[in-house]
């Protein structure tokens, strides 16, 4: 199957969060495809984020696609909370819990798409038993938990999860997180990439540049 065209989902952790539902109504207007929410719980990893009750607030602000990545353990009890806050799909970790599968199964019940994420040390053979529940695949080209780090080059494992993909057949979003920018960002999608979250790339010259920016991370 065609990879599909590059698609920027704008993480909101590098948003203003004094003014985060004027932040979405921005980059919604200046051309992003998902609005990305990081949900971090201070666990899994060492920062804390939004919770339910903020994508709730946030829902009435968007159309686009809510893409809510949980770096939470563990991830099943607070499923069905996210989805009834507005989730399009939810992507869990492979790292976050042992039971990978029941997890997928868990967020596919609710009628939602279904993501899995891999930390940079997680092999990609890690998934290959899942493949048939997932709608979306996350590299994280980073140490998750932090906003504005360095972008880890783990190109053959992005080159590896699109021939996975590519394998089944079916479309499945390939998504990179992590230090992207418009250099790293052509990288990624030479590599495999369709989907790419960019946080202090989209936001850091302020609203005025939110569309220039979006559109120098698809090229």
């Amino acid at each position: 199957m065609a990879q599909q065209a590059t698609r920027i989902a704008p993480s909101i952790l590098s948003a203003d969060f004094s003014i985060l539902g004027e932040e979405v109504r921005k980059i919604d207007a200046a051309g992003a495809d998902y609005i990305h929410i990081d949900v971090m719980d201070g666990h899994f990893v060492p920062n804390l984020t939004f919770g339910a009750p903020v994508v709730k607030s946030l829902r009435r602000h968007t159309n686009k696609v809510f893409d809510v990545h949980l770096m939470i353990a563990p991830v099943d009890p607070l499923i069905e909370d996210f989805v009834k806050a507005g989730a399009d799909i939810i992507t869990a970790h492979v790292e976050a819990g042992p039971h990978l599968h029941r997890t997928l199964q868990a967020i596919k019940a609710q009628g939602v798409k279904c993501g899995v994420s891999l930390n940079p040390h997680t092999p990609i053979d890690a998934i290959k038993h899942v493949m048939d529940l997932v709608d979306l695949i996350l590299i994280m080209t980073v140490n998750p938990g932090f906003g504005g780090q360095s972008f880890i080059p783990l190109f053959d494992k992005i080159k590896a999860a699109r021939q996975m993909i590519d394998a089944t057949g079916r479309q499945i979003d390939l998504q990179v997180d992590g230090g992207v920018n418009p250099q790293t960002a052509k990288q990624c999608v030479e590599a495999g990439a369709d989907l790419l979250v960019a946080g202090t790339a989209v936001f850091k010259d302020g609203p005025d540049k939110y569309a220039e920016n979006i559109a120098a991370l698809k090229g």
